[in-house]
């Protein structure tokens, strides 16, 4: 079976390196692999850390890029390699652009698309923007589909997906995780190699959501500043995004404050060994909803709305919405509560224990002896 794998930003890397490595190591599979390079620099160093090289590069990245651009460049790009492959099934992952255009141009071409990460729901097209139709559209292109968990393969019931077409697997994100964070490792960043993480409780900071740009993150930002100035034993360390709008912002309010640590974007593996040594974590990512929780930090969500919201059933998430007030006070409670944190910190993630890949490459199997 011929399975060709895309992706074009760092998460969608994160979250596909353990499986296309799998399939790499699998004698009855033959991998394919396809990047788009919608993010060039962060997708690089995921390559790098799980040796990964691609068999295809689209290197479509350009200053400036609007959603357009990348939308047309994937689905052009797309078309030529689909020709010269010819693969068994493609697949994608969550809920990119590179993710919609891909599953639209193998679709075009009759090539069935596996959708990893599938499932996932907020019912507001605007939130995340444009990340939830991504998800939604590539869900109607697929014709096989990995999902998370339950209430994953229950909202694509919902949306009449026939049910032997729904294969639940864990997130792939753990696999990813667990691989990384069992490695040793020491920091190289100057300010990171100097935390005093013994004494100090770090909270890591992401932040960067196309919604969130402008007021609502004039509001994040205003009270991680309230909190690290409330707090004297409180490091924040926020690795700033390479967005301009996000990084002006961040300066703006943040840099003034001594024990606010305005870093340079991190790969993933000093990523996930300062998650580890955090406190607990404030984010608007998708993706850390789900890592956190693994190593036992709680996480407040800095959005209106989750498409997880399993991990706010388990407890190991809180949504704190984009209000000022309202973010700073579950801050301020998880660290002066000691047993809310320890509630949150030892809740069960529920997105799986490491072995979502090899779950989906049982499913491929499946797929490839029974024809469906």
């Amino acid at each position: 079976m011929k399975v060709m794998s895309v992706f074009g930003t760092r998460p969608e890397a994160i979250k596909m390196a353990p499986l296309v490595k799998k399939l790499e190591a699998a004698k009855d599979f033959e991998s394919v692999l396809c990047v788009t390079a919608q993010h060039r620099e962060m997708l690089d160093q995921v390559l790098d850390l799980f040796e990964l090289t691609p068999d295809h590069d689209l290197n479509i990245m350009k200053p400036n890029q609007t959603l357009s651009m990348i939308t047309a460049g994937v689905l052009t790009g797309m078309e030529t390699v689909l020709e010269k492959e010819k693969p068994d099934i493609v697949l994608v992952h969550g809920d990119t652009s590179t993710t919609f255009s891909t599953a639209l141009a193998a679709f075009y071409q009759k090539i069935p698309v596996g959708h990893v990460e599938a499932g996932l729901r907020t019912y507001d097209m605007y939130s995340p923007f444009p990340e939830e139709v991504n998800r939604v559209l590539t869900g109607h292109l697929a014709s096989v589909h990995f999902a998370p968990t339950v209430k994953n393969r229950d909202n694509l019931l919902k949306e009449g997906v026939a049910e032997d077409k729904i294969y639940i697997t864990g997130n792939t994100v753990v696999d990813a995780l667990l691989n990384v964070a069992g490695k040793p490792y020491e920091f190289e960043d100057d300010i990171l190699k100097n935390m005093d993480f013994e004494n100090k409780r770090v909270i890591l900071v992401t932040c960067h959501r196309r919604e969130n740009l402008g007021e609502y993150m004039m509001n994040i930002f205003s009270a991680i500043r309230d909190i690290a100035q409330e707090f004297n034993d409180v490091e924040v360390v926020y690795p700033v995004h390479l967005n301009p709008k996000v990084r002006e912002l961040a300066g703006s309010i943040l840099s003034g404050c001594e024990n606010v640590h305005l870093i340079d974007p991190l790969s993933y593996q000093p990523f996930v060994n300062l998650m580890a040594k955090s406190y607990f974590v404030i984010t608007d990512s998708g993706g850390m909803q789900e890592e956190a929780p693994s190593l036992g930090k709680p996480v407040l969500v800095v959005r209106r709305e989750t498409e997880r919201p399993e991990a706010l059933a388990a407890g190991t998430v809180k949504l704190a919405g984009v209000e000022r007030e309202t973010i700073a006070a579950m801050a301020r409670e998880l660290l002066t509560d000691a047993a809310e944190y320890a509630k949150m910190s030892k809740a069960s993630n529920p997105y799986g224990d490491g072995t979502a890949c090899d779950k989906i490459l049982e499913a491929l199997r499946g797929v490839r002896d029974t024809g469906r």
